[in-house]
């Protein structure tokens, strides 16, 4: 009996793979077409990509999985250098060797987890952090924590952009928190969810980006209406309500999801 993961590379008809995780699934990748991003809340972290000026980024990766998105930023802004805090060696591996990167990349993929990794990093060197990172199916506490989101803010240009992606239950409550957490480093954020997600009728992804400077929420909109699937788009403070901020002693990770694996494919 043995306690390595397990991963599967499973295609699809649309000419894509999963990368499950013990069975759980991880990415979506098309190496034909890095901008299909299959799943929802992916295509919602690029539009943060995509609000970035013309050209090469810098982005920083907390959490690396299959790589799609900086697979999709290689390739809609050739050039841009890339680091992937991802501490699963395996899992990197194996997505090296099943589904290798493009040709001159400048994806960097470092085997460390983000909250320590992160720290280590240059200021003033990102012009977007994605934290897209999930244990057995949650957020870790230690990727929204004050001191944590700090050091986001310390990486990022000063007008740069902060994108991620969580997880909560209907009621919002674990959301709320950070969302209050993060009005205390960031100037302003929005937040973009699947339509019946953001009407509380189910457990779900929410992506948030947040900046320094005031969002053109007209424009996220706008842009969130080009997505396969219904998004809806709200600033942040509406979502936030009087919820207590976390700190470094009582920040929880996210809800545990009540299908695990399931909830994120679609």
């Amino acid at each position: 009996m043995t306690d390595e993961p397990h991963f599967e590379f499973r295609p699809d008809d649309r000419g894509g793979v999963t990368v499950l995780r013990d069975g759980h699934p991880q990415s979506h990748v098309d190496l034909h077409d890095p901008e299909l991003l299959a799943f929802e809340y992916v295509a919602q972290l690029a539009i943060g990509i995509d609000l970035l000026p013309p050209g090469p980024a810098g982005v920083t990766h907390i959490g690396g999985a299959g790589l799609t998105l900086p697979r999709y930023v290689q390739h809609a802004r050739p050039g841009s250098p890339q680091i992937v805090l991802e501490p699963d060696t395996a899992l990197t591996e194996a997505v090296r060797r099943e589904l290798p990167l493009p040709r001159n990349h400048r994806i960097r993929v470092r085997p460390q987890d983000g909250a320590t990794g992160v720290r280590a990093l240059r200021e003033d060197s990102a012009d977007a952090v994605v934290v897209d990172a999930y244990d057995v199916g949650r957020v870790p506490a230690d990727l929204i924590s004050p001191a944590t989101i700090v050091h986001y803010r310390r990486v990022l240009k000063p007008a740069g952009l902060l994108l991620l992606n969580l997880a909560d239950e209907p009621n919002r409550r674990h959301l709320a928190r950070v969302l209050a957490t993060l009005a205390m480093v960031f100037a302003d954020a929005a937040v973009l969810a699947l339509a019946d997600v953001m009407k509380g009728r189910r457990f779900g992804n929410y992506v948030v980006l947040a900046a320094d400077q005031a969002l053109n929420i007209d424009e996220i909109r706008r842009r969130a209406t080009r997505l396969a699937a219904t998004t809806s788009v709200r600033a942040a403070k509406t979502l936030q309500g009087t919820a207590k901020p976390f700190t470094d002693d009582d920040v929880i990770p996210s809800p545990t999801p009540p299908d695990l694996g399931a909830w994120r494919v679609r």
